[in-house]
């Protein structure tokens, strides 16, 4: 197979599909005999993502596999085609969806002790339901709480390839956001 063939099937594959294509996923497109190997697919991707340098649209590599998007830079116009307003998120609900982030895996009980104040079960219910987060298992204490984590899902949705990708804390700090909701709260609330 060419390359170039190997490029346009790729290419064709990652337009078709309604979710991030993983490289096993990608592997399953040919037969045994045709397949090729993980080094040429990485150098097919490597390929179209060079071939997209000049268009409106990026390969990128998210959390569960490589996806086609709109470049971030034009959405401000590409917005424009959907009348519905983003979904706007609580603070609780992102404070705990970091927390999350930051120090998974961690239990309810956990997120708690940091923010000050209970968290809702519809925090939690919002979240599963979004698919990002999910339990990972269960604490060895009395009572066995659930351990929560991110998923693939969460790192696509925020266009990170990996866990790595989240700011530090040092970074969100020099930015004027205290990574500590908790002591945040308590400053406020002199």
């Amino acid at each position: 197979m060419t390359p170039e063939l190997l490029c346009r099937i790729l290419e064709g594959a990652l337009l078709a599909a309604d979710r991030p294509l993983s490289l096993e996923q990608m592997e399953r497109l040919f037969e045994d005999a045709e397949r090729p190997s993980r080094a040429e697919l990485r150098k097919a991707l490597d390929a179209l993502a060079q071939a997209c340098d000049d268009r409106g649209y990026e390969l990128r590599q998210v959390g569960s596999g490589y996806r086609f998007q709109v470049r971030e830079a034009l959405s401000p116009w590409i917005s424009r085609l959907w009348e519905e307003r983003p979904p706007r998120y609580s603070r609780a609900l992102l404070e705990t969806l970091a927390l999350i982030a930051y120090r998974q895996p961690i239990t309810r009980a956990e997120i708690e002790a940091v923010r000050g104040v209970t968290v809702s079960t519809q925090i939690i219910k919002t979240l599963t339901e979004r698919e990002w987060v999910r339990v990972v298992g269960h604490k060895e204490v009395p009572g066995r709480p659930a351990l929560y984590g991110t998923t693939p899902r969460f790192l696509d949705y925020f266009n990170l390839s990996s866990l790595d990708d989240l700011p530090s804390l040092m970074e969100l700090k020099d930015l004027g956001m205290d990574p500590d909701p908790a002591r945040s709260r308590a400053e406020t609330n002199r």
